[in-house]
């Protein structure tokens, strides 16, 4: 679980440092220019990434199992994906709707992924993995809100509907590609239970 452990503090660690360290994130900024900023970010944040996917793949085959989730659970699971899959997508078009009647899409899909999966999967990586976003998603979005109210965070801003429609189409089509086969590919595990 090392690696998988490692993966976690590089990836969330240089995701919160807006968190936990916002005035040294400033100063760096301003020393290194946004440039160079985000090249060390990019680079801790894939180099965390691959870790955390390589450590989970290690550590899941002989994770201790903590507790047994219903068959049927998985069904939940894969509909709680397909909204995660939305909101994801939400994030990454320009804003519509949903985008400003939510706020933060990006969070929520990680909350309801990590949710997901935990209610799908009862081992020890699985928590660690899961739980770990679940608990940094919950501390971003506070932080998010504290510089919203500090007058320091964009407001979200509202589109066109076709925006939503867009995100909706393109998460429904990502969703029906991991389904029907590329979570088995990349995860080694089907993502619809078959009881």
């Amino acid at each position: 679980m090392a690696v998988l452990v490692l993966g976690l503090v590089l990836f969330l660690g240089i995701h919160s440092v807006r968190i936990f360290a916002p005035a040294w994130r400033e100063q760096k900024l301003q020393q290194w220019g946004e440039g160079r900023w985000k090249g060390l970010y990019t680079i801790v944040s894939l180099a965390g990434f691959v870790l955390l996917i390589w450590g989970y793949a290690l550590a899941w085959p002989n994770a201790a199992d903590l507790y047994e989730p219903p068959v049927w659970m998985k069904h939940v699971t894969a509909l709680l994906m397909l909204f995660s899959l939305i909101f994801l997508m939400v994030s990454q078009v320009p804003a519509g709707r949903i985008k400003a009647m939510v706020g933060h899409p990006m969070l929520l899909a990680v909350k309801i992924w990590a949710v997901a999966h935990l209610l799908a999967n009862g081992d020890a990586a699985s928590l660690l993995l899961f739980g770990t976003f679940l608990v940094w998603a919950v501390l971003d979005l506070i932080s998010v809100r504290r510089r919203e109210r500090a007058g320091t965070a964009e407001p979200a801003k509202t589109g066109p509907v076709r925006n939503d429609i867009i995100a909706i189409v393109v998460g429904l089509v990502l969703y029906a590609v991991l389904v029907g086969g590329l979570h088995v590919w990349l995860f080694g595990a089907a993502p619809i239970a078959v009881a």
